[in-house]
């Protein structure tokens, strides 16, 4: 069986057939046409994997050829093949959807290079990807036994997260289990480690020079990212965008978009505990722990549940206090906006040039985290993306229409912009259930709780007794916290098969994963 048809359309088709004997030799059937109208029936008769194309023929050319094989079936690759190096020529043949362009006289190399990406190229770098995994594996096990530090950390996700959009790419090779259950295994060690290290860390102030033993945090974002810009003598306008529950495979597929536009550099910071708004977001923009901005606003931690919404509305506040504490004065008022819904994204995407014009902007969206729970309640997005990697296609579908993109394409051409991206928390998908005891006052949060002697297997929880240690409120006489590890969500007793089957396979945060916890720090600025 051959292992794939050709059709080789050139007037001086006897000049090829050393090709056309060699493209033989190698398994292909190779079909010839001497002009545009033999080659439009032949096309139009029998099946063509791939088709090269004199660009210089008698009677029908080979760009009114090439228009009539597209207009017959525009999936198939069509490789032009001319003596002409004239740039409006090439750009004609591109704008008509060419695959590739040879220029003559040809050679055996080109030829088959040629064969070998359109009709074998996706078999090769499956068979070159499948390889490099089974390889990567066995060193990804050996760094996971070694994994001392933070940025051993940071190092071991980053590839891991790599691989999965690799193997998005390459679907029908079987590795996706393995992979699943490589990271299941990195997360229970990482939960481990962060349970070990994270009492200390957030009672150690954040040096750069001590960054293996004590990554920087969610308060150390405005200071260690945002501040140097503000503060630089070249006076930039500066723009910090704060994406909710974002992750880092959900950046990465924003940032392939955004490559042609942008010189990004990225960096890392692990989240705080709970990974969920009230906590980590409110750090961002306070530079403070929990405990501490409370101080500040002794109302925010009374009695109720962690509501986004009402904990969330003095950010800007938060970071007028910041700057007030760093003694930074900004040429004109800080400007505050936090995007909630498409309508109010789309104007503001609308003036984005005139607002970059400011000092400093901070601008909040919350769009991917309206993604995230929109999936979790709806039924037809949980079927368009049944799994993490069409998860991931629907970020990107979400990206390229969104006002985000808009904001940032505009922002693309202001001069003397730099801009700093992150996010307070990722996500993870809740798989498995882990039962919790707790009172009627018990926070209702899936992945993290507090309350009067909350309960938890300690192998699927973090207990916090004393939440003071961690730089967290006392909420209330003997009040401790919950933090899930891995990928378990809390179920009650009470009705609990019913509530593990309905919250199961949903996309949660607060508790204790790589994906939670390491997030992306990126700055950009326009090429």
């Amino acid at each position: 069986m051959a292992k794939g048809n050709i059709l080789w359309v050139d007037d001086e088709i006897d000049l090829l057939r050393p090709h056309i004997l060699l493209l033989e030799q190698r398994g292909y059937a190779v079909r010839t046409a001497m002009s545009g109208e033999d080659a439009v029936a032949v096309f139009s008769e029998v099946p063509v994997d791939l088709v090269f194309l004199d660009e210089n023929m008698p009677g029908m050319g080979g760009l009114q050829t090439l228009e009539a094989l597209k207009a017959l079936r525009p999936e198939t690759p069509i490789v032009m093949v001319t003596k002409s190096e004239e740039e409006d020529l090439m750009e004609q043949a591109i704008g008509k959807k060419i695959s590739d362009y040879l220029t003559k006289p040809v050679n055996p190399t080109q030829v088959l290079l040629a064969v070998k990406k359109f009709l074998e190229g996706r078999q090769i770098m499956s068979e070159a990807v499948s390889r490099d995994y089974t390889q990567e594996f066995a060193r990804s096990a050996q760094d996971l036994m070694n994994a001392r530090t933070a940025d051993d950390w940071i190092q071991l996700y980053a590839k891991i997260v790599q691989w999965e959009m690799e193997l998005d790419e390459h679907g029908g090779l079987g590795l996706r289990q393995t992979l699943l259950d490589q990271k299941r295994e990195m997360n229970s060690e990482f939960a481990k480690f962060v349970e070990r290290n994270y009492r200390d860390w957030v009672n150690t102030i954040y040096v750069e020079s001590n960054a293996k033993n004590r990554p920087p945090l969610s308060p150390d974002i405005v200071e260690q990212w945002v501040l140097p810009h503000v503060q630089s003598d070249t006076k930039p306008h500066v723009i910090f965008f704060v994406i909710d529950c974002m992750r880092l495979d959900q950046w990465l597929i924003m940032e392939a978009e955004l490559r042609n536009l942008f010189k990004i550099n990225r960096e890392y910071h692990f989240g705080i505990l709970p990974t969920a708004t009230p906590y980590a977001r409110n750090a961002i923009f306070s530079g403070l722990f929990p405990s501490e901005f409370g101080k500040l606003y002794p109302n925010m931690w009374g009695t109720g549940d962690d509501d986004e919404n009402s904990l969330n509305k003095d950010e800007a506040s938060m970071l007028t206090k910041l700057l007030e504490r760093k003694r930074i004065k900004l040429r004109n008022d800080l400007k505050y906006i936090k995007i909630i819904d498409r309508d109010y994204g789309t104007g503001i995407a609308q003036n984005i040039t005139t607002t970059a014009k400011n000092h400093l902007t901070a601008i909040v969206v919350n769009f991917v985290d309206m993604l995230a729970h929109t999936r979790s309640d709806s039924p037809v997005l949980k079927e368009i993306a049944p799994d993490e990697s069409a998860y991931r296609s629907l970020t990107r579908s979400w990206f390229l229409h969104s006002s985000l993109y808009e904001m940032f394409k505009s922002l693309a051409n202001v001069p003397n912009l730099k801009i700093v991206v992150s996010t307070d928390h990722g996500s993870i998908r809740a798989l498995r259930g882990a039962k919790v005891i707790g009172d009627r006052d018990t926070s209702t949060s899936l992945r993290y709780k507090y309350g009067r002697n909350v309960k938890a297997e300690e192998k699927q929880a973090m207990i916090i007794k004393h939440p003071e240690e961690c730089k967290l409120p006392v909420r209330g006489t003997a009040a401790n916290y919950i933090i899930a590890k891995e990928d378990y969500y809390f179920v009650y007793p009470t009705d609990y098969h019913k509530f593990l089957n309905y919250y199961r396979d949903t996309f949660q945060h607060g508790g204790i994963s790589m994906e939670e916890v390491i997030l992306p720090v990126i700055t950009m600025e326009a090429k």
